[in-house]
């Protein structure tokens, strides 16, 4: 579901908002971490999925 329902094309979807509850939940249950972790990883690598998704699967690694 996009934040703003008048935005519902591809670059809502692109982007990651850590204020919204069910975002946050969604991608620190998708990449194992807690909500604390995922909102910090968010926060560092911007508001991009892509690259919060790729922060997250480096954190995995170490």
């Amino acid at each position: 579901m996009p934040d703003n329902r008048d935005l519902t094309g591809g670059a809502d979807r692109k982007r990651l908002a850590a204020e919204q509850q069910y975002e946050l939940s969604y991608f620190a249950s998708r990449h194992g971490l807690s909500t604390d972790e995922a909102r910090q990883i968010i926060e560092e690598a911007g508001p991009s999925r892509e690259a919060a998704d790729a922060a997250a699967e480096r954190r995995k690694l170490t």
